[in-house]
């Protein structure tokens, strides 16, 4: 095979107004990424030596967000000229002259197309010493695609694009799929050749085809069984079908690879996330962004994950969790909401009805219900009872609160931060904890209870307590 030299070119340029957005198209969101960083992630993995877009429309917010995503990206600016053809032509005049090899040419808004692919693409094409070789699809409906134009012989002849097709053209079910490979040279010579002067006033890549034949170079269109791979988002249903099949192709990799996924139907998860073997996902579980999870561990049913960690054996159950490190073993929830800095140390648990904030749980340490745990470092081995308030913002500024290890927090304790409580020390159910308590020491500060004899009677006469009290007082009278 030929000595393999590539470069990428991926158009970015369209306005989609279909859309109906005022986001540029190829900037909406599907797996956890935007349209054109699966593209770039794609080409990244041909290992070409210069990945070009092409930008235009809203410049600035597209050319940003590709070079955040993939910082060596060349960003070139397509000219007044409409059409596919002079984007390309103006991403090979961004070359370096010395560059010979084969430009692979995408579309930002094509997400599903995969690196293998391209490279079959690209090997085949060497090995055929052709000009040119693209993808098509055999789609049973083609409405608005340009078909791919053949011979008796089955040798192609052409592209046309449907506002430039017959009749009989219309009715050709293979579509091109707007993925090319070219060799350098003949396709600048091919586009040097191509006007505006068809139905949408556009100087068309497809026409390139039409002139590289005439000059004697070899064209092949390769039919994929897989039409997902160059389906196009236009609008927001095909960004949702897109997503749909984006995201069962995603988790049915993860089944592949040990997983078990209940319901692949309600499970969601990003491109990005990583899970081991022997993981088991129940229904009605997102997971997104960076988030990793170690083997054994059970998320869900109805649990949202963002860029958090998770460790081996760890249960996490109807929450959700956001930047979140999770130690092996551990158990959360049910409706537990874990914001951003929580890190629970192994074997610890975060219960029913708990926030949590910048707080660091340690080992074995629980949090078990109706609890607001927010700014604080809690050591190894304690427990904070129910109903328990760490009152860490006093207006202005957020403060810390420190508690040791085998600590038992009492219930419906209030914890005034800036505020320690030391190793092994307890606190009374009802405190209001103003001061440091010192190890050891018992921490309550309640009044004591004092009762008023016949308030109910006095206060509340003729209600449904006044009458209970009356008939329990008789009962210990002696019913008299």
């Amino acid at each position: 095979m030929p000595e393999r030299s590539l470069a990428v070119i991926i158009l970015a340029a369209g306005q989609g107004t279909r859309m109906k957005s005022s986001l540029p198209k190829v900037l909406h969101r599907i797996g956890g990424r935007s349209l054109i960083a699966h593209v770039l992630d794609t080409a990244a993995g041909l290992s070409p030596e210069q990945v070009l877009a092409v930008v235009r429309h809203e410049r600035e917010r597209v050319a940003e967000a590709i070079v955040d995503h993939a910082p060596d990206t060349v960003i070139v600016d397509q000219d007044a000229v409409p059409g596919t053809g002079r984007a390309v032509e103006q991403a090979l005049a961004a070359l370096p002259q010395h560059f010979d090899g084969s430009v692979v040419v995408l579309s930002g808004d094509v997400p599903l197309i995969d690196a293998g692919t391209l490279d079959r693409l690209v090997r085949g094409h060497l090995e055929g010493g052709r000009a040119m070789t693209m993808l098509s699809a055999i789609a049973e409906n083609p409405t608005g695609l340009g078909r791919i134009l053949r011979d008796s012989g089955g040798s192609v002849t052409g592209i046309v694009e449907e506002k430039d097709a017959d009749e009989a053209q219309r009715r050709i079910t293979e579509i091109n799929g707007g993925v090319y490979v070219f060799a350098r040279r003949a396709i600048e010579a091919a586009l040097a050749e191509i006007d505006t002067n068809n139905a949408q006033g556009e100087k068309y890549l497809t026409d390139a085809a039409a002139r590289i034949l005439a000059s004697g170079g070899g064209v092949e269109a390769v039919a994929t069984d897989d039409p997902w791979l160059v389906a196009g988002v236009n609008d927001r249903a095909q960004l949702a079908e897109a997503g749909r099949e984006m995201n069962a192709r995603t988790v049915r990799a993860h089944q592949r690879a040990g997983v078990t996924i209940q319901d692949p139907a309600t499970t969601w998860i990003d491109a990005d996330v990583s899970i081991e073997p022997d993981v088991e996902i129940l229904p009605g579980t997102f997971l997104q962004g960076a988030t990793s999870i170690a083997s054994g561990a059970v998320i869900g049913p109805d649990t949202t994950l963002v860029d958090c960690e998770v460790g081996e054996g760890a249960r996490i159950r109807r929450s959700e969790a956001t930047l979140a490190v999770f130690s092996p073993g551990v158990e959360v929830g049910p409706f537990a909401f874990i914001r951003p800095g929580t890190e629970l140390g192994a074997g610890g648990k975060i219960g029913a009805f708990v926030e949590t904030k910048n707080a660091k749980i340690g080992d074995g340490s629980k949090v078990p219900h109706l609890s607001y745990v927010g700014d604080a470092t809690i050591g190894d081995g304690s427990n904070v009872g129910a109903g328990t308030i760490f009152a860490n913002y006093d207006g202005v500024r957020k403060h810390q609160t420190q508690v040791g290890d085998a600590v038992r927090i009492g219930s419906k304790n209030v914890l005034i931060a800036p505020v320690t409580i030391e190793d092994g020390t307890y606190t009374a159910a009802g405190t209001v904890v103003r001061k440091d308590v010192p190890s050891g020491a018992l921490a309550l500060n309640v009044a004591p209870q004092r009762n008023i004899e016949g308030w109910v009677a006095e206060h509340r006469p003729g209600t449904s307590t006044a009458e209970a009290a009356e008939r329990s007082r008789t009962a210990k009278d002696g019913g008299k």
